[in-house]
């Protein structure tokens, strides 16, 4: 039943939103964390790149197409699916719900999960570590186009100064963090389960000045539980569709079973950790609660359906994945 569950993260995750519902940051209070919630997020993305390895990269740079289906399943697949369900079902959500789902749409992949599942699942470890890298850092640039074009936030170029946005507030830290990782990369691996608590305090942090202007807004009286549970069934379309299209495809292309999944992992998961940053740069404070809602839920749902399917993955017969062990014992340098 434990697989059934949210995880920690999940249920802390849900307490700031319930927190901020009952104790929201008003007035100078919420000035004061709006400003630590961007530098929090700087640090996040710093800390990522201090602890980045290269040499994961490296060993699983080589299967190109794996990469590049991977890459259209985040980028293309995803973004097609959702704009496919709001013009099938334009009334199931209110227009602020659909920005939402359709911002999960454009996200990049998760890291750690995505890594962890396809090490549980006895996949290409190797591959999941690049994927997963690769989507992080492009989605950095390609979430904040894929918003203007998608959304149409923009008049006159404005998705541009988002990408901007992004660079200042996101890429250059982590630009710094990969540049300094010589002097201080050893101490970041060797403090890896403090500077972990640093990253989710710095989501969670962002997520209670979110939502503590959401509630200020009056964002529970504006979604009854009917819209609440339009969204669900949205997320589950989404990712079902997402796994069944990455499975069939794999099968398809002849991949090998290692890198079959691989793909439905990497290629059918959004990233919570990056999607609350970007959300937060991308549409600010005033919109952010609303939009992060649905990638909540789509959070917590991929994690509990692709630890079901890790789990049958991993239980098939040895021979099956042949060549894969010492790959799998390749662990993961960052976290998402």
């Amino acid at each position: 039943m434990r697989r059934f569950l949210p995880d920690q993260f999940t249920l802390i995750l849900i307490a700031t939103v319930v927190f901020a519902s009952f104790f929201p940051a008003v007035g100078k209070g919420a000035s004061f964390m709006m400003v630590a919630s961007n530098v929090a997020i700087s640090l996040l993305f710093f800390l990522h790149g201090a602890r980045l390895s290269t040499d994961a990269i490296v060993a699983g740079v080589k299967d190109v197409r794996l990469h590049a289906l991977i890459l259209a399943c985040t980028f293309l697949l995803f973004p097609a699916l959702g704009l496919g369900l709001r013009a099938l079902f334009p009334g199931l959500l209110t227009p602020s719900l659909w920005l939402g789902v359709l911002f999960v749409c454009t996200l990049s992949s998760t890291v750690q999960s995505s890594i962890a599942l396809t090490s549980m699942a006895r996949g290409n470890v190797p591959g999941a570590i690049c994927a997963a890298t690769a989507s992080n850092l492009l989605g950095t640039v390609l979430t904040p186009l894929l918003v203007a074009v998608l959304l149409n936030r923009q008049g006159g170029g404005h998705g541009l100064a988002d990408a901007g946005r992004i660079l200042l507030q996101l890429l250059l830290p982590f630009a710094l963090g990969s540049l300094l990782r010589p002097w201080i990369g050893a101490w970041a691996q060797r403090n890896s389960r403090t500077l972990g608590k640093v990253d989710r305090s710095s989501i969670l942090l962002a997520v209670y000045t979110a939502f503590s202007e959401a509630v200020a807004q009056g964002i529970w009286h504006a979604f009854p539980a009917i819209d609440m549970a339009a969204m669900v069934l949205v997320n589950a379309l989404l990712l079902g569709t997402a796994l069944l299209v990455t499975t069939w495809g794999a099968r398809k292309l002849g991949l090998s079973k290692e890198n079959e999944i691989t793909l439905v992992f990497c290629g059918s998961k959004k990233s919570l950790a990056s999607g609350i940053p970007l959300a937060t740069v991308l549409f600010g404070t005033s919109q952010m609660g609303v939009v992060v809602l649905p990638l909540m839920i789509f959070h917590q749902m991929q994690l509990m359906v692709c630890a079901v399917l890790a789990r049958r993955y991993a239980e098939r017969p040895a021979d099956d994945q042949a060549g894969v062990s010492s790959a799998g014992r390749i662990l993961p340098a960052g976290r998402q």
